[in-house]
């Protein structure tokens, strides 16, 4: 390659370039520590050069990561389902695929190397030429890592209402991806958003459900209010007596002081003879089930 070749290159990485593809180019080792030793250029790993000094961006980070991991090295779990669109799941560090067994040695501050034993080259696809995992073994991958089904349940429900994916596809990867850790609590999950769940709350009010006996909530019922607007209730049980029992569940967000009194007004509006709206926490149903599901049986829940 000419000097243009490497520049055109850089180009489309950054302004980042591995010392092999400088090689490649015609750019002896001498070369590059001339220009490391006086400021134009910078080394962010042993194997990565920036042929810029500009700040460290998001992007320049990215493609640190995959240039360091190596030619199979993919952007992986939660920072490959956010370059594919996933929304409010987003983190600071970046977590970069690479084959197990790979030497990364240091790496970089922000980026975590991830060995994993599937064929790379079969999840990849490519965003702004950037190599990223897939969007179904992307979060699978993430949620075999996790400790809480909630996190679980959560980021599967995010894909699929987000409509980066669906519930066949996520099943599919999750028998192509087989053995993976906690793919039993991923398919309870998948069943959950399969039946129309939309969040992680409504996962846990039909869990909560399923413990304690009772029957299923419908779930994101249209409703109109007393001034006419569609509204959709969280949870909704018809009682033995023919009125309604409405469950809103409220999260952290609701909190917020003008939350809390949109969601006063929102009651309100949407109370009626036959209607009786209750309220819980996303903590609540996380943390004390039980006695959230004894007090909807006191109130005329049905057993299931």
């Amino acid at each position: 390659m000419s000097g243009v070749d490497w520049r055109t290159l850089a180009a489309t990485q950054a302004g980042l370039l591995t010392r092999a593809q400088l090689t490649a180019a015609g750019i002896d080792r001498w070369a590059v520590r001339h220009r490391l030793r006086t400021g134009r250029w910078v080394a962010h790993t042993p194997t990565v050069v920036g042929t810029t000094n500009g700040p460290l961006t998001r992007e320049v980070l990215l493609w640190i990561g995959v240039l360091h991991g190596g030619p199979h090295a993919l952007l992986g779990d939660l920072t490959a389902a956010a370059e594919l669109g996933l929304r409010n799941w987003a983190r600071e560090e970046v977590t970069i695929l690479v084959p197990r067994g790979t030497d990364t040695g240091d790496g970089h501050p922000g980026i975590r190397f991830r060995g994993v034993r599937r064929p790379l080259p079969d999840l990849r696809v490519h965003v702004h030429g950037l190599p990223v995992c897939r969007i179904e073994p992307a979060v699978l991958l993430f949620a075999s890592q996790q400790s809480s089904s909630r996190t679980v349940s959560g980021v599967l429900a995010a894909v699929v209402q987000q409509r980066l994916t669906t519930p066949d596809r996520l099943a599919h990867w999750l028998t192509r991806l087989a053995p993976l850790r906690g793919a039993g609590q991923m398919r309870q999950a998948l069943a959950d958003v399969t039946d129309g769940a939309q969040s992680t709350a409504e996962i846990d009010v039909r869990r909560m459900c399923r413990a304690a006996g009772l029957c299923p909530p419908r779930r994101q019922v249209r409703r109109r209010d007393a001034t006419g607007r569609a509204r959709y209730t969280d949870c909704e049980w018809r009682l033995a007596d023919g009125r309604v029992l409405v469950l809103e569940v409220d999260g952290g967000f609701h909190m917020e002081v003008e939350h809390w009194e949109e969601d006063i007004a929102r009651q309100r509006a949407l109370a009626a003879s036959d209607r009786m709206i209750v309220r819980c926490t996303a903590r609540e149903l996380r943390d004390e089930p039980e006695l959230v599901a004894e007090q909807l049986r006191m109130l005329g829940v049905p057993a299931a």
